[in-house]
């Protein structure tokens, strides 16, 4: 049996003066694992586990499995709280990545392309969901609405056993993912399987099917212990300016669903569109796919554009002029139709409540644009019939901190609630779902994390190594007039997605990396023989020398 050798502490010498004999003095501080919340998670408004499957992937070689083996992992740990990866990794303006503390390095990691590219190989090898219990319960939910909120619900509900109903009144469901997206961003048969998976589980999706006008609110209270109402906001609105009734004068929403259900809009040579958030950029794409030039009208400056910046420089890649600091301020007709606009030139005054610069009239500085159609993007709303006692005065529906709104047992989240991301109503699905089981099952809802959020600071950037941001691939612009549905943007190959996944720091949890170990020179760090197992401390043995909290590249050890 092999003899534990303890070394000699290394410590401060004094005289102390007990009769001035010498002896050693140690540090009163040791060394804690304390694992802290990584910025991604922290402002993902889901609080995906972003840096687990990024890790998953970056050290599967290390810990001994497959590629394979670790995207499929990864794959079932974005599930726990999205069954959306796919959609997400294409669609979401990625806050996460806004926060990496990589940026102060060499970028950001490219968060949202490893999440689709592990979504995509979930659905290529048919990876159903995990059910976190086999018991069927037999409480019933309702759901009404089946865009991202409704089926966020749903999905975390079929994880529990519940028997859930959803009542979509369009006739396909994904709401604003269908109907509100185009194809190539987003193509439909990418949607299709991401909602199909939730179906499969056994969620009961009734298509063509109006609560409030098909089914009155009180019925599906008669019926189901829970009811959960995610309308969406699919209303657009009107610009209140005289002349925006003629029939080529569309709402961003309406065109854009009209697009994506495959319906032929005649909008001429020559389309307008106003307004600087994601729906007016996707509405002047799909303009020039229809074969029109298209500019778009903002009446800020390029810096205070709502819209995704990728999406606006793949407008402008293609051709779509960007009008900055005007806005239309009346409509000129002729013979019932729109034919131009006089616009008034602004400039940027004091910030608003939104907290971007207000925009102020310039006097006298006018101009005329002319066009064959006009698409007015600049807001939209929910369609309240129906959930009228649901409004609190002229405000949406108001929920608490789980998702409870004024009504017993009913539940509500996404853009009926107010406008947000895609993860928005993510994340509000399944904080209903949870609080949902809370209230029939007594099962409370996990606390919300008080881990510190641990940033750049922290974090021992000059550790690791410089690697470039991998860039996906892009069908080159004059390509994507050949089909106007197809995906511009590639997903990352295998190899590029692990390349990508080893960017992740790991900050704030232990990565195996071994320095801590390195450093120790009394033997207090126990290095485990299994790789992947935690680390130790032997405290007896440390003399609080602190080589190991100042050298951990991810910020994990701490002195106390």
């Amino acid at each position: 049996m092999a003899k534990v050798i303890k070394k000699k502490k290394k410590g401060l010498k004094s005289l102390r003066s007990t009769g001035g004999a010498s002896s050693v003095e140690t540090s009163p501080f040791r060394p804690q694992f304390i694992e802290k919340t990584p910025p991604c998670a922290h402002t993902c408004p889901n609080n995906n586990r972003i840096r687990k499957w990024l890790m998953t992937i970056s050290k599967a070689e290390d810990f001994g499995k497959t590629y394979d083996q670790a995207f499929e992992e990864a794959f079932y740990i974005a599930l726990e709280t999205t069954p959306f990866p796919s959609v997400c990794g294409r669609v979401c303006p990625h806050p996460c990545e806004t926060e990496c503390n990589r940026k102060e390095k060499d970028g950001a990691v490219g968060i949202n392309k490893v999440e689709r590219a592990i979504g995509d190989f979930g659905l290529e090898k048919k990876l159903p969901p995990k059910k976190l219990t086999e018991e069927q319960r037999l409480e019933k939910v309702a759901i009404v609405g089946g865009g991202p909120a409704g089926l966020s619900c749903a999905y975390h509900l079929a994880l529990r056993g519940y028997p859930v109903t959803v009542f979509e009144a369009f006739p396909k469901a994904g709401g604003m993912l269908r109907y509100g997206i185009p194809d190539y961003r987003l193509p439909q048969s990418i949607l299709d399987a991401e909602i199909n998976r939730i179906v499969d589980m056994g969620v009961d999706l009734k298509l063509n099917t109006a609560v409030g006008r098909d089914i009155p609110m009180d019925d599906l209270r008669k019926d189901y212990k829970a009811i959960f109402v995610g309308i969406g906001a699919h209303r657009g609105l009107k610009l209140r300016i005289e002349g925006e009734d003629a029939e080529n004068v569309f709402t961003g929403t309406d065109f854009l669903h009209r697009a994506n259900s495959g319906e032929t809009i005649s909008v001429g040579d020559k389309v307008v569109v106003i307004g600087g958030g994601d729906t007016a950029i996707d509405a002047a794409r799909v303009a020039r796919r229809m074969g029109a030039e298209a500019t778009i009208l903002y009446r800020r400056t390029r810096t205070e554009m709502p819209a995704i910046d990728e999406e606006v420089k793949g407008a402008e890649e293609e051709g779509v002029a960007i009008e900055l600091l005007a806005a239309p301020i009346e409509i000129y007709r002729e013979n019932g139709k729109a034919v131009g606009m006089k616009c008034q030139r602004m400039e940027l005054g004091e910030p608003d409540d939104s907290g971007r610069r207000r925009p102020v009239p310039i006097e006298g500085d006018t101009f005329d644009l002319p066009f064959t159609s006009l698409i007015a993007a600049i807001s939209q709303a929910p369609d309240f019939s129906g959930f009228e006692d649901l409004r609190e005065g002229k405000n949406w529906i108001k929920i608490d901190e789980k998702g409870k709104t004024r009504t017993p047992e009913t539940f509500s989240g996404g853009d009926d609630v107010n406008l947000g991301l895609v993860i928005d109503a993510i994340a509000h699905g399944r904080k209903a779902a949870l609080a949902i089981h809370e209230m029939i099952a007594n099962e409370a809802m996990p606390e919300k994390s008080t881990k510190e959020v641990i940033r750049a600071d922290k974090i021992k950037l000059s550790f690791y190594d410089e690697k470039p941001r991998v860039v996906a691939v892009e069908l080159p612009v004059d390509e994507r007039w050949k089909d106007p549905n197809v995906e511009i943007v590639r997903t990352l190959t295998q190899d590029d997605t692990i390349a990508e996944s080893k960017r992740c720091m790991s900050c704030g949890d232990c990565f195996d990396c071994g320095t801590c170990w390195s450093y120790c020179q009394d033997n207090a760090v126990v290095k485990p023989l299994v790789k992947g197992e935690p680390y130790k401390f032997k405290l007896e043995f440390c003399n609080g020398c602190k080589k190991c909290a100042e050298n951990c590249p991810c910020g994990y050890i701490e002195m106390h």
